[in-house]
């Protein structure tokens, strides 16, 4: 196996928040995120299962749960609901562009 590079087609295609989001930010978040493994069950529907908390702890059910940090940015892809992490540190660097 070898290493390769990630990227999306296109420089718009996932929505993504930078933490820490409001409430109401949360909660959209929320209805995007989908389990990857029950295709297509959104998060907010797995009673007390996954999701982004006020807290800020990002539980994706049948891959653990993160704790986030401020300017840490959440995406995520809107065809599978699955979720991508990029860390403060990494948004500040050149390679990643967010608006």
């Amino acid at each position: 196996m070898a290493l390769g590079t990630a990227g999306t087609t296109a420089a718009t295609t996932l929505t993504a928040l930078t933490w820490p989001a409001s409430i109401a930010d949360v909660a959209a978040l929320n209805q995007l995120i989908k389990d990857d493994q029950t295709v297509g069950t959104p998060v907010a529907h797995i009673s007390g299962i996954g999701g982004l908390s006020n807290e800020g702890i990002l539980s994706v059910p049948n891959r653990g749960q993160l704790q986030l940090y401020p300017g840490d940015v959440i995406a995520i892809d809107p065809s599978t609901g699955g979720v991508v992490l990029v860390t403060a540190r990494a948004v500040a660097g050149p390679n990643w562009a967010f608006a």
